[in-house]
């Protein structure tokens, strides 16, 4: 198992170097001028080498490549040419926002999916499966910018239950403004004792997790039903059956324990998933987070922002699959 831990993280590494280089070279080829981006589009010819000369752009390719690997082993992320503020910091502050939006949608999808699909196989080709098998191919076929809009202009523009998008009603960030503790809203609410705001922050989380949860949801619920059915067909579960153990208990107790291992990697591409589609629904919902962060940048064809935001999902990604990588082959089948 160590062995086994070990080389996965190797791998791990490699594939963020892997990133890391693609997207490096991708931004260094892209025609622009980051030295004139950094001094402004009046600058003289003298401003321009100079910033070049500062910017590390007048030193070859692969001698580029290398300062940037230095940099990242010092925590720095370089400074944006829009801002001239450090991309680290800027991360930091844009993060959790995102973090906030991806985690709830995530628990939400986690919760929605698996009960889905043990319903879902547990009454196979009953009504209640050909419902949720709708429900679960629907969500994983609707684009996500169109399902944005309908909740939008559902619960907005037509019931009036629910705001459009930001993170908290302007009203309060005017009047009563939230104390920037943890960069999660519900918590900083939370810490000062605003409950109004609470409750406001969380209605404002309701589209967008709703939004973000849908494919995640279809996908496991299909996921849980294929494993499920399977297992259910097994001998040790048709000889339970013969015992008379109730059918909740062989489901809860034997079926799912042991489709967990399939369960947990479609969740863990799921999460990824959804950090990576979080940025879509951000600019939708005008959430202040990476999402709208990256938007900027792309407009403005901010590199060092750019490279940030793809290191840091990269980052991400890999942890999320090395960890479902590795509860996976906690199950002795798989490490046999």
């Amino acid at each position: 198992m160590r062995n086994f831990i070990i080389k996965r993280l190797f791998q791990s590494v490699i594939v963020l170097i892997g990133v890391i280089v693609i997207s490096f070279v991708i931004t260094r080829v892209v025609p622009s001028n980051p030295a004139l981006q950094w001094v402004g589009s009046r600058a003289t010819a003298e401003q321009i080498a100079a910033a070049e000369a500062e910017l590390g752009l007048d030193k070859p390719l692969p001698t580029q490549l290398v300062i940037y690997f230095d940099d990242l082993l010092h925590g720095n992320l370089g400074y944006s040419l829009k801002s001239h503020r450090s991309v680290t910091e800027e991360i930091l502050e844009n993060a959790p926002a995102t973090v906030e939006l991806v985690l709830l949608g995530t628990v939400l999808a986690i919760v929605l999916g698996l009960a889905l699909g043990v319903a879902t196989a547990s009454h196979k080709n009953h009504w209640q499966d050909h419902i949720g098998r709708f429900f679960a191919v629907g969500t994983v076929s609707l684009p996500t910018f169109w399902t944005a809009m309908l909740l939008q202009l559902l619960f907005f523009s037509t019931l009036k239950l629910l705001p459009i998008g930001g993170r908290l009603s302007m009203q309060l960030q005017l009047l009563n403004k939230v104390p920037a503790v943890t960069g999660f809203m519900l918590i900083d609410t939370l810490i000062a004792g605003n409950f109004e705001a609470f409750g406001d922050a969380f209605m404002h989380l309701i589209l967008p997790c709703v939004t973000l949860a849908l494919y995640p949801i279809g996908t496991v619920a299909r996921m849980t039903r294929s494993s499920l059915l399977e297992i259910l067909n097994e001998d040790y579960i048709k000889a339970a059956q013969s015992y008379g153990i109730k059918r909740s208990i062989i489901l809860w107790k034997y079926a799912i324990k042991n489709s967990l291992g399939s369960i947990v990697t479609i969740v863990a591409l799921s999460v990824g998933y959804t950090l990576v589609n979080t940025f879509l629904v951000e600019s939708i919902f005008n959430w202040p987070g990476l999402g709208s962060y990256i938007s900027d940048a792309v407009m403005n064809m901010d590199y060092p922002a750019i490279m940030g935001v793809t290191i840091f999902s990269a980052v991400a990604y890999v942890i999320l699959n090395t960890i479902a990588d590795i509860v996976l082959a906690l199950d002795p089948r798989v490490r046999v």
